[in-house]
């Protein structure tokens, strides 16, 4: 059964939201080990935005956000790219890992071209 443009974005919104809460808890992690946060926040920033033009496109909404925020959250989740793809291509076919890895993607490249086209 072929998925709906809205039932892929919700999709992509759950992984989204699921990224954001999984990278404020690294987050929270790095501070209180007082590790050097600065790459870590720009990614929930970028996150965030992504997440922000997912839910604003969905209700047909404008953005919120500067074009300046767009691009650079753009170019953000673009270069997160290829370490998801580094990892996917070692993943086992069927794995729980390999699905997760495949829908993020997915929802990565979805964002981005929602953010080019912007």
């Amino acid at each position: 059964m072929e998925e709906s443009v809205n039932e892929l974005r919700a999709r992509c919104i759950r992984v989204f939201e699921s990224s954001v809460r999984k990278t404020e808890k690294a987050f929270v992690r790095m501070s209180m080990n007082n590790q050097s946060t600065t790459t870590i926040t720009k990614r929930l920033v970028a996150l965030k935005i992504g997440l922000a033009v997912l839910n604003d496109t969905l209700s047909q909404q404008s953005y919120r956000y500067s074009s300046e925020e767009l691009l650079t959250s753009r170019d953000i989740l673009n270069s997160m790219l290829p370490s998801m793809r580094k990892i996917l291509s070692t993943s086992k076919d069927g794995s729980p890992q390999r699905t997760l890895l495949e829908r993020r993607i997915q929802a990565f490249e979805l964002v981005i071209k929602i953010l080019k086209t912007n």
